[in-house]
C-alpha cells in the first residue's frame, strides 16, 4: 500500500509499463507528472487517471499521440 503512494517507485512503474498506473494510489493518478509518464508510455493509461487529468489537455494530447484510441478516455469537453 505505501509503495502505491510512493512517487519514485510509482514513477519507475509507469516509465516501464504504463498501465501500471492502474496500482497506483489516488494520489498518484492526480499528479500530472505521473500521469504524463505513464500516458507517453502507453496511452491507455489515461483511462486509470483521475478525472482532472483526463480533462488535462496536455495530457489528453499525449495520451492520444501515443495511441490515439485513448480519445475515449478522455472527458466529455476534451472530445470536441
Amino acid at each position: 500500500e505505501e509503495m502505491k503512494r510512493d512517487k519514485e517507485v510509482v514513477m519507475a512503474a509507469v516509465q516501464n509499463h504504463g498501465f501500471a498506473l492502474q496500482y497506483a494510489s489516488e494520489e498518484m493518478k492526480r499528479d500530472k507528472g505521473v500521469v504524463m509518464a505513464a500516458v507517453q508510455r502507453d496511452g491507455y493509461a489515461l483511462g486509470d487517471a483521475a478525472e482532472e487529468m483526463k480533462r488535462d489537455k496536455e495530457v489528453v494530447m499525449a495520451a492520444v499521440q501515443n495511441h490515439g484510441f485513448a480519445l475515449q478516455y478522455a472527458s466529455e469537453e476534451m472530445k470536441r
